[in-house]
C-alpha cells in the first residue's frame, strides 16, 4: 500500500515510517523540517533497511501537494504535520491555527480531489480539555484549555463534517495521550529544539548534564504528590496504533475516535524517580508557578482501541525510559550534533 506520511521526519512520524517500511508498506514523506531533521529520515532508512521517499513541502502549499499526489497517488494519508506546543500555543494562536486548521483543510482538498479518502489524524488528548472523570473514555465532553488543544478538536469537528457530507470518507481519529521513550536502537528518538516543552526529553537532558535542572511547573495539584499526572505510552506502541488503524479503515469504512494511552498515570515527581533509577543518574528539579493550559491529571481508558483495532500499549515504563535513555546517551546534541 501507497502511504503518504506528513511530518513522517518528526518524532512520531519517523517511528511510524520504520513501522510502516517494516510492514512492507512503500512511504512518501512530505515535511517541511520546521521542527524536524533529514538525520532523522536517513536513521529511519537504515533500521528499516529501505528508505521513504521524501519531498520537503508545507503541507499548505497546494500546487505541492497537488504535485505529490499527481507523481505517488498514494492510496492513504497518516497526518502529522502540525505545531504541537501547548505552551507556544498560548502565545502565538494565530500560528497554531494557519499551521493546524489551513494546512489540514489544505490537505483534504487536494486528498478529494485526486480520490484518496483514507485518512488517520494525530489528534490528541488535550481535546478533553480538564477531564471531570477519569480514566477518559471516547465519549467523555471535549473542550480544550489552550490553542493548540481548540486546532485538535476544530480539525476533529471539520473531518467529522467531511465525512458526513461524503461518506465515502475513511477516517480514524488517534487520541494521544504523552507519548515518550524511543526506538529500541537508540538511532531515533525526541529531538526537541531549545529546552523542551515536554517533560520525558527535559528530564533526560538534566540527567545527562546538558540542562542543569528540571523545571517542575506547580506542585499544588490535587494529586499524588501535587505535580501533573499524565498517561505516558512507548512511541513504538503509539506507532503501531497507526498501523492498526490503516488496517481497520481499509476493512471498514466510516469515522472512528480512539484513545491511545496505557490506562496508566504517573506524576511527574514519579517520572523523576523511574529515570533517575533506570539511567543511575540524579534529576534535580525545581517548583515554577502553573503553566497556563495545563490541567492537574489525564490518563486513558484504552479499552475501545483494543476492540475496534485490536491495539493496546505492550511496553511499561521501565522500556520507555531505557529506550529514551539509551537514545539521549547516544545523541547527545539530537540530530544536530550528528554526522549520520
Amino acid at each position: 500500500m501507497k502511504i503518504l506520511v506528513t511530518g513522517g521526519a518528526g518524532f512520531i512520524g519517523s517511528h511510524t515510517v520504520v513501522e510502516l517500511l517494516q510492514a512492507s508498506a512503500e512511504v512518501i514523506i512530505v515535511d517541511n523540517l520546521s521542527n524536524s531533521s533529514p538525520q532523522a529520515l536517513q536513521r529511519v532508512a537504515e533500521i528499516s533497511g529501505k528508505a521513504p521517499q521524501f519531498v520537503k513541502a508545507d503541507v499548505r502549499d497546494r500546487a505541492a501537494l497537488q504535485e505529490i499526489f499527481k507523481e505517488h497517488q498514494p492510496e492513504a494519508v497518516v497526518h502529522f504535520a502540525g505545531l504541537k506546543a501547548v505552551g507556544e500555543s498560548v502565545e502565538q494562536p494565530l500560528s497554531y491555527y494557519q499551521n493546524n486548521i489551513t494546512g489540514t483543510a489544505t490537505l483534504c482538498e487536494v486528498m478529494a480531489e485526486f480520490g484518496c479518502k483514507q485518512l488517520v489524524f494525530s489528534s490528541s488528548a488535550t481535546v478533553y480539555g480538564d477531564p471531570e472523570i477519569l480514566p477518559i473514555t471516547e465519549n467523555a465532553p471535549t473542550g480544550a484549555t489552550n490553542p493548540y488543544g481548540r486546532t485538535k478538536l476544530f480539525i476533529e469537528e471539520m473531518l467529522r463534517d467531511l465525512h458526513v457530507s461524503d461518506p465515502e470518507w475513511r477516517i480514524a481519529l488517534l487520541r494521544y495521550f504523552n507519548p515518550i521513550g524511543a526506538h529500541s536502537s537508540g538511532r531515533i528518538g525526541e529531538d526537541p529544539a531549545g529546552i523542551p516543552n515536554n517533560l520525558f526529553p527535559f528530564i533526560s537532558q538534566v540527567a545527562i548534564g546538558k540542562l542543569p535542572h528540571l523545571s517542575v511547573f506547580g506542585n499544588d495539584y490535587a494529586t499524588v504528590d501535587g505535580t501533573g499526572v499524565r498517561d505516558y505510552i512507548h512511541v513504538v506502541d503509539l506507532a503501531i496504533g497507526h498501523l492498526r488503524a490503516l488496517e481497520r479503515l481499509a476493512k471498514a469504512p466510516g469515522l472512528v475516535t480512539c484513545n491511545l494511552g496505557t490506562g496508566r498515570g504517573y506524576s511527574v515527581l514519579e517520572m523523576v524517580a523511574a529515570f533517575s533509577r533506570i539511567s543511575g543518574c540524579e534529576v534535580p528539579y525545581q517548583i515554577k508557578p502553573r503553566r497556563a493550559g495545563d490541567i492537574a491529571a489525564c490518563y486513558a481508558d484504552p479499552s475501545f482501541a483494543k476492540q475496534e483495532l485490536g491495539w493496546q500499549a505492550e511496553r511499561g515504563l521501565e522500556e520507555m525510559c531505557q529506550d529514551g535513555w539509551r537514545w539521549q546517551q547516544g545523541n547527545r546534541q539530537g540530530y544536530r550534533g550528528s554526522n549520520g
